[in-house]
C-alpha cells in the first residue's frame, strides 16, 4: 500500500516509508532515553507535515508492532511527536473487510494522540491477494483510485491544518 502511495501521491509530495522494524519493545523505564531507532522514529514523525499509516489487520485490531511504536511516539509524557499531526489510513487485509476494523481502532488511537485523521475516504483493500501482484504491485484499479483520491485529500486537509495553525500563531499541535 505505501509503495503504491508513492507511485499515486500528487507530483508536490515526498512520500517517506518509515519501517518499523527495529524498534523495540516499549518500556517505560527507558523511555527518557530511548533507543537510537525511535529517537529516529520520532524525529521523521516531527518533521512530517503529515502521516499515512498503512496496517493490516491482526485479531480484529492492528497489529501490536504498531501499537507499540505509537506508544513510543507519545512518550514520555509531554513529549508527544504525533500531537496536531494531520493523517490518514490505508488498510489491507485477506478478508472481506479490507482491514476496516484495525482502522477504526487505530482511529480510537489517534483520538488520545492527537492526531487529526482524514475520515472520507477510507481506503480498505478486501481479499489483498487478489488486489495486489505476486510482486505486492497494487493492481486493482478501484484501491489505486480510491488511495490516490484520499492522498489528494490528506494533501488539502494538511494545508488547511497548517492554515489554522498559522492564523493561531503557531503550527498545529504546538
Amino acid at each position: 500500500m505505501l509503495r503504491a502511495a508513492q507511485e499515486l501521491a500528487p507530483a508536490e509530495v515526498e512520500l517517506t516509508i518509515f519501517d518499523l522494524d527495529g524498534i523495540p519493545l516499549f518500556n517505560q523505564d527507558t523511555e527518557n532515553q530511548p533507543p537510537p531507532r525511535v529517537s529516529e522514529f520520532k524525529s521523521k514523525i516531527r518533521r512530517a507535515d503529515a502521516i499515512l499509516f498503512s496496517t493490516p489487520q491482526y485479531s480484529k485490531s492492528i497489529p501490536g508492532v504498531l501499537k507499540n511504536a505509537l506508544d513510543w511516539g507519545v512518550r514520555p509524557e509531554g513529549d508527544n511527536a504525533f500531537d496536531g499531526k494531520p493523517a490518514a489510513i490505508v488498510s489491507a487485509s485477506t478478508g472481506r473487510f479490507g482491514g476496516a476494523l484495525a482502522q477504526y481502532h487505530l482511529r480510537q488511537i489517534l483520538v488520545d494522540l492527537n492526531v487529526h485523521p482524514v475520515n472520507d475516504p477510507e481506503v480498505f483493500v478486501s481479499m489483498a491477494p487478489r488486489g495486489f501482484a505476486a510482486e505486492g504491485k497494487l493492481i486493482d484499479e478501484d484501491s489505486r483510485r480510491q488511495l490516490r483520491r484520499l492522498l489528494e485529500v490528506l494533501v488539502g486537509w494538511t494545508i488547511r491544518l497548517k492554515a489554522v495553525g498559522q492564523s493561531e500563531g503557531s503550527a498545529p499541535g504546538e
